[in-house]
């Protein structure tokens, strides 16, 4: 039992060598000790706000690539939108511009046309004249081939004349 009823003699050292201990730690180790801890707790704080800062420029960098990447889709939008565009009006600027050549060439074609029909036409009156002449020389030379129906013709030619 003399462990759980310790003497006095006992108690005072323990008391005197705790006291010693404890000035010197206060005097010698207690400020390195709270320095290292109050450094250690400021690295800590330091390391914590620079993660928070790099979090925060994290979700600023994602939100501005976001950002840059729906700006890029409704810039390619547009490009593709303008280049629809411009193909469907160089599309219809050929269908106008065929049409045009169309109507043009048709015009050229009927012109072309009327000009060898009218020649054939004269072609063939001349032909038709010249037969016809023809045919009334040949009538002429038989009918009149002596000098009686000659004279006989032109009396008459005469008296219808004097009529009109």
């Amino acid at each position: 039992m003399e462990l759980v009823t310790p003497d006095i003699g006992l108690a005072v050292w323990t008391l005197l060598a705790f006291l010693i201990l404890l000035f010197l730690l206060t005097k010698f180790a207690w400020k390195p000790i709270l320095t290292a801890v109050n450094d250690r707790e400021q690295s800590i704080s330091d390391a914590l706000e620079s993660a928070e800062r790099a979090k925060k420029e994290m979700s600023e960098l994602v939100a501005d690539n976001e950002r840059i990447l729906q700006e890029a889709r409704s810039e390619r939008e547009a490009l593709l939108k303008e280049a629809r565009e411009m193909r469907d009006q160089i599309i219809l600027d050929a269908k106008e511009q065929a049409k045009d050549e169309a109507s043009r060439l048709m015009e050229n074609a009927r012109e072309s046309i009327n000009h060898e029909k009218m020649a054939a036409i004269t072609d063939i009156k001349n032909q038709v004249a010249d037969l016809s002449i023809d045919i009334a020389e040949s009538l002429l030379r038989r009918e009149l081939g002596d000098d009686a129906k000659q004279k006989e013709y032109i009396a008459s030619v005469i008296k219808e004349i004097e009529q009109n």
